[in-house]
């Protein structure tokens, strides 16, 4: 499993993000757009004035989803023809019936998001969630981090184990993870540690989800648009009660000895077509790219075990070494996605030819 911040460093940068990050709510046509020198910068009322907010890349993005412009000539306009970039993007939230929320952080906008988006913000969550799991028996934090879209807090306990092979033992774990920005759902999902080569793996289809949807959001309700950190985490803190209840039942000793039968299972499918076969099938079924494929490949031969079990393995061992922690994460997941393969699904990857 890919190594993150310490639990300190975590605590600390939400500490202080807590402090800085606001939310506005706002009419689309009352933002403004301008572009110079590469940067992008929304202009936004608010009651003591007007704000200048430089927009970070995701919040581009979702500025030009939202408008129905491609991001490619989006991004080709603010390089190359930012009068027509600013031209474009103003006219359209000019006729925009929408109201935008800004999730502002460090004085930029970090997310361009709907007026119906449910905030269910990292500091609140890992308030509620951090001491249950520091209470539970024999639990320990792998790895945990913030990234800029996501925070994530792998724990593995030790009290819940189980042998796959004689000598190869896997522990229970969760994964609980989080965007702010937009990027996925707030998600609780049991995990599988295999401690001989410190692999992770996600269950996905035995997972939590909450969906950061919820009611369109009255600017009667909050003070010139702009919602306080004291009225988000008041809203939220009966959901976070629940993420909290669903946490300690994830540890369940009997669903995670369900999973590692399955991953013990995977041990019988031989990969007949042969491993560069099965890393082809697998790369394009899910998109990995020539640089991912030839490190599962290279995982694979290394481990000697040309079976679904080394597979898996070899997918979620090759998430170590890749620098970005939010796709080291997507193979993780993809590994579990594996585990849940059926019949037929094994025989297409194991007997390709």
């Amino acid at each position: 499993m890919k190594t993150g911040r310490t639990l300190n460093d975590l605590a600390s940068e939400l500490q202080r993000q807590l402090a800085t990050k606001r939310d506005v709510l706002v009419p689309s046509p009352q933002l403004q757009h301008s572009t110079s020198e590469g940067e992008t910068v929304l202009t936004v009322p608010e009651t003591h004035g007007v704000t200048a907010y430089p927009m970070l890349p995701l919040a581009r993005r979702q500025l030009a989803d939202k408008l129905h412009i491609p991001v490619t000539y989006f991004e080709r306009m603010r390089e190359e023809q930012p009068a027509l970039l600013d031209q474009n993007v103003n006219t359209w939230l000019g006729h925009d019936p929408e109201r935008r929320m800004l999730r502002v952080l460090d004085g930029h906008v970090r997310a361009v998001l709907s007026e119906r988006y449910r905030r269910l913000d990292n500091y609140d969550l890992a308030e509620s969630v951090l001491p249950i799991l520091q209470q539970l028996p024999g639990m320990r934090f792998e790895s945990v981090e913030l990234t800029e879209t996501r925070m994530y807090l792998k724990c593995v306990s030790s009290r819940i184990e189980f042998e796959v092979a004689p000598g190869d033992i896997v522990q229970a774990g969760l994964v609980v993870s989080n965007s702010e920005v937009g990027e996925g759902t707030l998600s609780v999902q049991p995990l599988i540690y295999r401690l001989v080569c410190r692999n992770g793996l996600v269950v996905p289809e035995r997972a939590l989800r909450k969906a950061h949807v919820g009611r369109a959001l009255s600017l009667e309700t909050v003070n010139g648009g702009v919602y306080q950190e004291d009225t988000v985490r008041a809203d939220d803190r009966a959901f976070f009660l629940k993420v909290r209840d669903v946490v300690q039942a994830t540890m369940s000793e009997v669903g995670f000895r369900q999973c590692a039968q399955k991953f013990q299972k995977t041990l019988g499918i031989p990969l007949i077509g042969g491993p560069d076969r099965a890393v082809e099938v697998l790369g394009q079924r899910y998109g990995l790219s020539e640089t991912e494929r030839g490190g599962v490949l290279q995982a694979l031969i290394r481990d000697a075990s040309m079976t679904g079990y080394g597979l898996i393995n070899a997918v979620t061992h090759f998430s170590q070494d890749v620098d970005d922690y939010d796709r080291a994460t997507e193979l993780e997941i993809l590994g579990g996605k594996l585990l849940d393969f059926g019949d037929a699904e094994w025989k297409n990857l194991a007997q390709a030819a």
